[in-house]
């Protein structure tokens, strides 16, 4: 007698998947821009490279992309980094002031030549990663050690690191002409040249996540901090090294950012980013109590975000509106995220049964 094999992938299976409400929700908003917006979807080539809307959205998206990578761990602990935002302007006050000193003696300084920088851009890269690093290891420090509230404990960052970031410029924004650094934001190969930094981090973050127990822990960690102590886990350490690397993305957004502008500003660059970043994970599926996670789940939910930004600024919608449509996508986002819409979903999915 023949035997049937049971297909692996049923729509129970899918609709169970961490992916597929973040792919709806894409999904919908791609399908309004198809409908609404002309051309949306026209992609050319210019010189060897993409160019079009939908790239677009993924250049856009790279420092919410870079900024979920990190936020997904430490949402992942039970945890929270509101200071995201904060440590980006940091990370690019630093990067402006090694290439352009003259800030911090109050003058006007306008650098004409491209190539020009006052210190080789290694040091200026590596520098500002490792004040942003420190900025993540201060937050751990301040939640794993010192038991402050994950919330409470990134807000004096959040609120005290723009203040750091104007000391650190002596208040004053400073202009990047320095063509290789600016690279980083609007350089493309084929593709812009920040998706493959993105890619390369997000790469490595998967790899160390779901190759070493390094994933395993952080998951122990945000479901039962105290049963993870009693395995032998040290959860205080796990916090810390999370909350860091949440610093090391948000520097490397930071350059990101202010290579794209050519500027370091210390007041509005990567503001409100940590917003968006929080609700690229939720949309990931990521319980903000800790717990399981999925890193791709919240790269999609940071398209996600990006997308509707875009949209809302393709159709017309000024700036100072754009938080209220925010404000309506989060509210979808919770009711399709709760227990009496998955349940739905899973009676219509569940196989019948066989009378």
């Amino acid at each position: 007698m023949r035997k049937f094999t049971k297909p692996s992938f049923t729509l129970r299976s899918i609709t169970e998947s961490r992916l597929f409400f973040p792919l709806v929700a894409l999904s919908l908003i791609l399908l309004f821009d198809l409908i609404f917006i002309p051309g949306f979807f026209a992609i050319e080539s210019k010189d060897g490279d993409l160019r079009g809307s939908l790239i677009d959205i993924l250049r856009n998206g790279s420092t919410v992309m870079l900024l979920a990578i990190g936020m997904t761990l430490v949402i992942a602990t039970g945890g929270v980094d509101l200071s995201v935002g904060a440590v980006m302007a940091i990370s690019a006050s630093m990067a402006g002031i090694l290439m352009n000193p003259a800030a911090l003696r109050n003058e006007v300084f306008f650098v004409t030549d491209p190539y020009y920088t006052f210190q080789p851009l290694w040091l200026v890269i590596v520098a500002a990663l490792v004040v942003a690093i420190i900025c993540g290891l201060w937050n751990g420090l301040l939640v794993s050690y010192m038991r402050i509230q994950p919330m409470v404990a990134t807000l004096i960052l959040m609120i005290s690191g723009r203040g750091i970031a104007q000391l650190i410029t002596n208040g004053v924004r400073v202009q990047i002409t320095y063509a290789p650094y600016a690279y980083i934001g609007q350089g493309w190969v084929i593709l812009p040249f920040s998706l493959y930094i993105v890619a390369f981090i997000f790469a490595l973050t998967w790899l160390l996540t779901r190759k070493t127990a390094i994933g395993m822990f952080i998951e122990s960690v945000g479901t039962n901090f105290r049963s993870s102590f009693f395995s032998g886990i040290n959860e205080k350490r796990i916090k810390l090294v999370v909350y860091t690397f949440c610093g090391f993305c948000a520097g490397i957004a930071g350059l990101i950012a202010s290579s794209n502008i050519k500027t370091s500003d210390a007041n509005n660059l990567g503001f409100a980013t940590e917003l968006d970043a929080i609700l690229a994970v939720v949309i990931g599926g990521t319980s903000m109590a800790g717990g399981r996670f999925s890193l791709l789940a919240s790269m999609i939910g940071a398209l996600v975000m990006q997308a509707i930004t875009q949209s809302m600024y393709a159709v017309g919608v000024p700036a100072f509106a754009l938080q209220a449509i925010k404000a309506v996508v989060v509210i979808l986002v919770i009711l399709l995220y709760s227990e009496q819409v998955r349940g739905f979903v899973r009676n219509i999915t569940a196989p019948k049964k066989e009378v």
